[in-house]
This record gives structure tokens, sequence and C-alpha cells, in this order.
């Protein structure tokens, strides 16, 4: 290995560590912005240094395994539970738990998210103007292979965590799905397997 690959990978190891120290400090759930501040905060302007996401991953774990054991087990626990409930209460619609909640990366202000999979998007939207529930919406895309989908994001307060439900094409529920067309799939569960999770996590 050549000084200059040295040198990247030291620099990568320890952007990565700083990006998960400021994640777990910070409450950031936002990988690219925890990179960016750990690179400015290391000196570094190479960007082919930057570590991927599930570099920071195992470090954020290792990080809280070590200083935040019983704080941060019981905030994914509290955030399972209300994922779960959530789950349940919109079960009509074939809820999946997906994003940092379910990796068990979830920060303080970490949102729960679940995909929903409904016979059209406004069948969701009448189910939360007849529960009375506040809720604001926005758009995003997701991609299956070189496809994007058009998904509509209704943001909410569920048991004191804010509540996140991408709503789908019900025909999307068997594709493996991602945040960009580049990224990785996106882990989900089910409700069933959420629970056996909260089961076998308990004390």
């Amino acid at each position: 290995m050549s000084r200059k690959a040295k040198r990247q990978t030291n620099m990568r190891a320890r952007i990565a560590a700083e990006a998960a120290r400021i994640m777990a400090e910070d409450g950031i759930d936002n990988f690219a912005l925890a990179k960016r501040k750990a690179a400015r905060r290391l000196g570094a302007s190479d960007t082919e240094s930057l570590p991927r996401n599930d570099e920071i991953e195992a470090e954020l774990h290792a990080y809280r395994a070590l200083y935040q054991p019983q704080e941060h087990s019981e905030r994914i626990a509290a955030l399972r539970r209300a994922a779960l409930d959530a789950m349940r209460a919109f079960k009509r619609f074939h809820p999946y738990l997906t994003g940092p909640v379910l990796k068990g990366t979830a920060g303080p202000y970490a949102e729960i998210e679940l995909q929903l999979f409904p016979q059209t998007p406004k069948d969701v939207e009448i189910d939360l103007l007849e529960r009375g529930v506040s809720f604001s919406t926005q758009e995003a895309r997701r991609f299956s292979g070189e496809r994007a989908h058009a998904v509509s994001v209704f943001l909410l307060d569920w048991e004191g965590a804010p509540l996140k439900l991408s709503v789908f094409d019900s025909r999307d529920e068997r594709l493996a799905l991602k945040t960009s067309q580049a990224g990785r799939v996106m882990e989900r569960v089910g409700a069933a397997e959420l629970a056996a999770m909260l089961r076998e996590s308990a004390p």
C-alpha cells in the first residue's frame, strides 16, 4: 500500500469514528451531514477519504455500546414499542418499519419511519383526518432498480415521537426499495418481526 493510500485509509477511519461520535452526542441521524462535520473538524478535504455509511454505522454501534449502553438501549426499545403501536394502528395499510429505529442507531431526535402500501395514497390521508391527527406532508422519491417511485410522506407525532409515514403504491410492496438509485436496499420488518425483536431484547 502506498503512503498516500495509507493516509487515506487512516483518515477514513478517523472520519468514521468522529462522525459516529457526532451522531451519538448531537443526535444527528443524517450520515452525509455527520461526515461533512467530521471531515471539517479533522481538516480533511480529500473526498476520497470519506467513509461509507456502513463504516460509520459500525463505529456508531461500538461507541454507544461503550459510552451509552443503558440510555441507548432504553431509547431504542421505547421507539420500537411506539413503532409497533403505530403499525398496529395502520395495520390495514401493510406497514413496515425501516430506518434508524430498526437498525438500532436512532438518536434522541430520530423519526420512526414506516412504509405503508394502501390501495390508494388518499386512504392514508383520510384515515389521519378521521382520527383527528395533525400532520404535514411532503414528497420524496424512492428507487427500485432503474425506476423512480414518487412517494407521499406524512409527518406527525406519535406517542411523543416524530413519525414519518412514506406512502407507496400497493404494487410496490414486493419491490426492493432504495433511497437513491445507487444506494443499498432499505431494510424493513413487519409488525410480527418487530414484536419478536422486542421480546428477544426484553430484560
